[in-house]
């Protein structure tokens, strides 16, 4: 290297999905007490803490029923170097419906708590709204590939683009340099899967669902927006909200459809429907998030 030179910076190296699988897989450490690790380097994913309280809860409910709905609320931003502890409360075992409540713990301080409802299987009415009519996966460049491209223009920005590095693979077809500071349309259409198998465990396929319902949400409320440069926008999840309506198999392509229907008062609220590639809604989400502008540097 020559003497002044700058040092390279650090290629963050993508996380493989057996290992977000282990992230997911918690350790009971006493009974209703369960650990999570975190993945270190900065701040907490609200992905991450949804699908691993997700996975707390389950621990405790009768393998027969699986989670249909959850409410979470982010309370705190999470220590990314140290565990968090999933406190389980076993609030009713019904003869339909099994609920929990979880809170997430660092430091003896709430940062995270959620409501999880269970449901074992049954006969019903059926109807869904229809798959919005979009272009299908192929051909679309993957969001990794565009950030890479991105990152070589722009060698300021090799310390950022981490969530493109997680075994979840995105496509935007409606891809935007989040640079061009230019206005667009508050919705957005991705399909996302795991990069890999997933395997045969529902709860395991429904937490990473959850992972990746935080990947993108806040995005769409900021890009009616987009005069706003990330650094002066203080943002952040406040809630969000997950209905799992059918099988889910995140091996396979899903449509994640994001709608923001409203911003205002420093709030954006979205919401979200994932389709599998022949139509089958799975799953809706909304979420709520602090869209605050910084006070402008003079």
């Amino acid at each position: 290297m020559q003497k002044g030179q700058a040092e390279p910076a650090e290629v963050v190296q993508p996380m493989s999905l057996e290992a977000l699988i282990a992230l997911l897989e918690l350790e009971p450490i006493e009974v209703n007490l369960i650990r999570g690790r975190t993945l270190g380097g900065g701040f907490v994913f609200g992905g991450q803490v949804l699908g691993q309280a997700l996975v707390a809860a389950a621990r405790t409910v009768d393998a027969g029923r699986l989670p249909h709905s959850l409410h979470g609320y982010f309370l705190r931003p999470g220590n990314a170097e140290m565990p968090i502890l999933f406190e389980v409360d076993r609030i009713r075992d019904g003869k339909s419906f099994t609920t929990r409540r979880v809170v997430a713990v660092q430091n003896g301080k709430a940062i995270f708590n959620m409501a999880v409802s269970f449901h074992g299987p049954e006969q019903g009415f059926e109807h869904q709204a229809d798959m919005p009519i979009v272009s299908t996966p192929e051909g679309i460049p993957s969001d990794r590939e565009r950030w890479d491209a991105l990152r070589k223009l722009r060698p300021e920005l090799d310390n950022m683009g981490g969530r493109w590095r997680w075994p979840i693979e995105t496509r935007h077809i409606e891809w935007s340099d989040p640079f061009d500071q230019k206005a667009h349309p508050p919705f957005q259409h991705v399909w996302v899967k795991a990069m890999g198998l997933v395997g045969d465990d529902p709860v395991m396929q429904r937490a990473l669902l959850a992972f990746a319902s935080d990947m993108g949400f806040m995005g769409t409320t900021m890009r009616p927006h987009a005069e706003a440069g990330f650094d002066q926008v203080q943002g952040a999840s406040l809630d969000h909200a997950i209905w799992f309506h059918d099988h889910i198999d995140m091996s396979e392509w899903h449509l994640y459809e994001n709608v923001s229907t409203w911003a205002g008062g420093a709030r954006g609220y979205v919401r979200g429907s994932f389709y599998t590639e022949t139509g089958r809604l799975v799953a809706s989400t909304t979420q709520e998030c602090l869209i605050r502008p910084r006070p402008t540097k003079k």
